[in-house]
């Protein structure tokens, strides 16, 4: 039984070398980054992302706080 269960995994790995040796990098999730917190430059509440107002590199949680 362990011998069956050592050759399928040298098989399994042989398979992985030939495919190129890695795994395949699945796309990430957009939607995460435009979750994500950010702080306020002015009043230092946080925003998401989306939200947020950004201007020369800053983030604003509004247009009050960008003047």
């Amino acid at each position: 039984m362990i011998f069956k269960l050592i050759i399928v995994a040298m098989i399994g790995f042989v398979i992985y070398k030939l495919l190129g040796g890695k795994f395949p990098q699945l796309p990430k999730d957009k939607e995460s980054d435009s979750d994500s917190l950010v702080e306020c430059d002015t009043c230092h509440t946080y925003a998401t992302v989306k939200d947020s107002i950004i201007s020369n590199g800053k983030h604003y949680c509004s247009k009050e706080c960008l003047k």
